[in-house]
């Protein structure tokens, strides 16, 4: 497991060794948490091959969610860990005779700032994505599907929006911007997302399913809800269960996106440290809609999401009351 410490990863590594799984996770520092399972852990830096190697020996898969997440950062430090490390990943598994990969990608990897309505997997890259996160991880993606062959097998997820206790970025992001949030665009967008255990589960059978049908070498599916829902009416309910109230006030699309390219330009020219504001990629994914047909998940590998988001948000609730509503405490 690459990332085993981060948000998706300990849920995946959680779930493995609920099932009676042997795991060995591989990140850049020892984690409490995976120390407290008793789960091996191996310290290196995503770019350090032989590390990767000594991480992989032995095992049947690889779980591969390690990865510099969105939206704002040095294109170079994107590549370095996204596309770089993603391909000694590929070559440590390789190099080791591991038979499994499973890769986490995005859906942000077919987005282009436009709508994305029930598409699936058939919908074609971008000729220019609006963010090094995006861009980066569909290079990635890409080396995983080409990869596929008869001793290595790869799958590629695309989890939408992952979110529930424990998260260090969706629901974090919203609530400490509370009262300060207004809506971008004409707020009829519609949107998917993915609660944390579904998306572990998506990963457990990936990875079941590729050992059991070699055809599926090679293949993308996109993981969600299955529900798409209004935008700003999911983000009202995780401020809801932060104990905040609902996102007052409206700016059009036109002018977020002016200033996110403004933010951007400024940030890179100063530069100035932390993120953007606004950025253009937070912009088009807050005012559009992004859902999708995730019928391939469900007849390929019998993913269904088990957790409905309405019993997510109360899991949600009760992981934040006992912080006062922030996930940062």
């Amino acid at each position: 497991m690459t990332g085993g410490g981060g948000f998706l990863g300990l849920a995946i590594v959680r779930a493995l060794a609920a099932r009676g799984d042997r795991v060995r996770s591989y990140s850049r520092s020892v984690h409490a948490e995976l120390k407290a399972l008793g789960i091996e852990q191996v310290c290196g830096d995503i770019a350090d091959l032989r590390t990767l190697e000594d991480a992989c020996a032995g095992m049947e898969a690889v779980f591969h969610t390690a990865a510099k997440p969105p939206p704002w950062g040095r294109t170079v430090d994107y590549h370095r860990t996204n596309v770089l490390g993603t391909q000694n990943v590929i070559a440590a598994c390789r190099n080791t005779r591991v038979p499994r990969l499973i890769h986490t990608s995005t859906p942000s990897v077919v987005f282009d700032g436009r709508d994305l309505e029930g598409v699936d997997e058939c919908a074609p890259y971008p000729a220019r994505h609006t963010a090094a996160y995006a861009a980066t991880k569909a290079l990635a993606e890409q080396d995983v599907v080409a990869a596929a062959d008869d001793r290595l097998r790869t799958i590629v997820l695309r989890p939408h929006e992952i979110w529930g206790p424990g998260d260090p970025h969706f629901a974090p992001r919203i609530i400490a911007r509370a009262g300060r949030l207004r809506r971008i665009g004409n707020g009829r967008n519609r949107v998917d997302t993915t609660y944390i255990d579904n998306a572990a589960e998506a990963h457990l059978l990936a990875a079941d399913a590729l050992k059991a049908d070699a055809s599926l070498a090679g293949r993308v599916y996109f993981i969600s809800q299955g529900e798409p829902v209004p935008a700003w009416d999911i983000i009202d309910a995780i401020l809801n269960a932060a104990g905040q109230g609902p996102v007052q006030g409206q700016v059009s699309y036109r002018l977020a996106r002016t200033m996110g390219l403004l933010f951007e330009k400024l940030y890179e020219w100063l530069p100035l440290a932390g993120e953007p504001p606004m950025t253009r990629f937070v912009a088009d994914a807050l005012a559009t809609s992004h859902w999708f047909d995730i019928g391939a998940a469900r007849r390929d590998l019998g993913y269904a999401p088990r957790v409905s988001t309405a019993e997510g948000l109360r899991r949600l609730a009760a992981w934040l009351q006992p912080q006062g509503g922030n996930p940062e405490r």
